[in-house]
């Protein structure tokens, strides 16, 4: 894991751990080519903008990304790019999604974490699918 990311003059650690859910809670997720599609697809956004995934695990109704980003990206810039283009992508592509006007709702969590805590929530993100 890149532990510091240097772009330009500046050094940075920032680490974000989102949370976030498609509207009204819909289990989404319980196909699995859905969910291999959706992260093929935050793999492609990521790249684009120079982030590194860390972690990312899909429960039925909601998804954990925990990614270092470089200083110039918001978390709020961050998941309108990921939510936007998932979205758009995966309505076209899945048929039962369709009807849907936008996948996700407009809220999601967000959090820092330094590096001391970066492996505990990884551990939990890599756990989402094995907790009972």
């Amino acid at each position: 894991m890149n532990e510091y990311r240097r772009t330009n003059a500046t050094v940075s650690l920032l680490n974000y751990h989102f949370v976030f859910c498609p509207r009204y809670r819909r289990k989404i997720f319980l196909k699995s080519e859905v969910e291999q599609r959706f992260k093929a697809l935050v793999y492609e956004v990521c790249a684009e903008l120079k982030m590194e995934i860390v972690s990312m695990e899909c429960d039925k109704d909601h998804t954990h990304l925990f990614l270092h980003a470089l200083p110039t990206l918001s978390p709020a810039d961050i998941m309108a790019k990921i939510k936007g283009f998932t979205s758009k992508k995966l309505r076209e592509e899945f048929p039962h999604l369709q009807h849907l006007p936008s996948l996700w709702t407009r809220s999601y969590f967000v959090s820092t974490a330094g590096h001391v805590s970066s492996e505990t929530i990884q551990r939990y993100v890599e756990q989402q699918k094995t907790r009972g």
